[in-house]
C-alpha cells in the first residue's frame, strides 16, 4: 500500500528534524518547494504528452521513459511523485484492463500535481496530505494519546531500496485505529516489532494529514500482554461507506483499516468474498489475498461460521490481515 510509505517523504519513527537556524531552514524549505513546483509542472507536461499520443503507445515505450521521469522527480526532491511515476511504468505489463488502470493512475497523479500547485487554496488538513503525498518530511505533532493499544496486524513490504513495516493498533478506550510505520534498509527488517493479538499501554502522537491516522509510538507504560479486547466491527456495507468517506479527505488513499463483524468467507467465481452473516451484502477479497496462505487459515477458522476479520478495505477489495473466531479465542494472523 502506498499510504505512509517511506518514498512519500515522511520522517522515520522517532526522527526529529534539527533546526539550528530558523531563517536558514525557511530558505531551504522555499528552495525545495520551488524545485517540487518545477518538477510537478514538468510532470504535468509528460502526462499531457501521454494522453495526446494515446495510451496505446505506453505499451511500446516500456518503463524506461517513466524511470527517467521518476529520476527527474527525485532531482526535484519530490520522492512521493517519483514513487507514483514508477508505478505508471509497470501498469502496461500488468495484464488485461491495463489501459483503464493507467488512465486512473494518471488522473490521480494529475490531481496530486494540481493539489501541490494550488496548495495555498486547500483546507489545512488536505494541504498537509498533499505535502505528505508529494514527499515532504513531517514530524508527529499531535498531542500524546494514552491508551491500551491492541496490536491488530503487522506486515512488511519491500522494494530495492527500503523495507517498510506497517503495524496497525486499536485503542480500547479511544475506539481509534492508528498506523505505526518503521523502516529498514533493503534486505533488513525494521527494528520495531509488536506481537499481534497482544495489547500495550502506551502513548502515540499523530502526524499531520487529513486523517491523522499515522502515529509515532511514544512512552510505553507496560510491555505487551494478553487481552480480550477486539476492535469494534462494522458490516461490509459500512466498510465501503467508510472508505468512500475517507476518500473525500485523501483522494490518493488506497485503503482504510476496517474490522468486519460476523462475516463468512465464501467462494465467488474465481475469487472469494466476505459475506455478512446477518445480511445480503458482501465485500470481494483483493486478488492478491486469494494467493496467500492466510486465506486458507481464515476459511479453516470460520468453518462456515461467522468470524471477526480485520483488514484493509479499498478499491482493489478487502485484504484480510487478522481474524478472531466467533467464540472467545485468540487472534489469528493472516499475513
Amino acid at each position: 500500500m502506498r499510504e505512509g510509505a517511506g518514498p512519500q517523504g515522511e520522517a522515520p519513527e522517532g526522527a526529529q528534524p534539527a533546526v539550528a537556524d530558523p531563517e536558514a531552514a525557511r530558505r531551504r524549505a522555499e528552495r525545495r518547494a520551488e524545485r517540487i513546483t518545477a518538477g510537478a509542472t514538468e510532470l504535468e507536461q509528460r502526462l499531457a504528452d501521454l494522453l495526446r499520443a494515446g495510451l496505446a503507445g505506453a505499451e511500446q515505450t516500456g518503463p524506461g521513459l517513466w524511470e527517467e521521469t521518476a529520476a527527474r522527480m527525485v532531482d526535484a526532491q519530490a520522492p512521493g511523485l517519483a514513487s507514483r511515476v514508477r508505478e505508471l511504468g509497470v501498469i502496461p505489463s500488468s495484464g488485461p484492463g491495463w489501459p483503464v488502470r493507467l488512465l486512473e493512475e494518471c488522473a490521480l497523479l494529475h490531481l496530486l500535481d494540481q493539489g501541490w500547485l494550488h496548495r495555498e487554496r486547500l483546507p489545512d488538513g488536505l494541504a498537509a496530505t498533499v505535502r505528505s503525498r508529494v514527499g515532504l518530511p513531517a514530524s508527529a505533532d499531535g498531542p500524546p494519546v494514552r491508551d491500551h493499544w491492541l496490536v491488530l496486524a503487522q506486515y512488511d513490504t519491500a522494494d530495492a531500496r527500503l523495507t517498510t513495516r506497517r503495524i496497525w493498533l486499536y485503542g480500547a478506550e479511544t475506539d481509534r485505529t492508528v498506523l505505526l510505520l518503521s523502516y529498514g534498509a533493503a534486505g533488513r527488517s525494521p527494528e520495531l516489532a509488536l506481537p499481534v493479538g497482544l495489547a500495550l499501554e502506551a502513548e502515540v502522537s499523530a502526524y499531520p494529514d487529513a486523517g491523522r491516522r499515522r502515529v509515532a509510538l511514544g512512552r510505553r507504560f507496560a510491555p505487551p500482554a494478553p487481552t480480550r479486547t477486539r476492535p469494534r466491527g462494522v458490516t461490509t456495507a459500512g466498510a465501503a461507506v467508510r472508505y468512500g468517506e475517507a476518500l473525500r479527505d485523501d483522494p490518493w488513499l488506497d485503503s482504510v483499516p476496517v474490522a468486519l463483524e460476523r462475516v463468512v468467507p465464501v467462494p465467488d467465481g474465481d475469487g472469494w468474498q466476505l459475506a455478512d452473516a446477518d445480511g445480503d451484502s458482501a465485500l470481494p477479497l483483493a486478488r492478491t489475498a486469494g494467493n496467500q496462505p492466510g486465506l486458507w487459515r481464515l476459511v479453516a477458522l470460520s468453518g462456515g461460521a461467522p468470524v471477526t476479520v480485520f483488514g484493509e478495505c479499498g478499491h482493489r477489495g478487502f485484504t484480510p490481515l487478522t481474524a478472531w473466531p466467533g467464540e472467545p479465542g485468540a487472534a489469528v494472523p493472516l499475513c
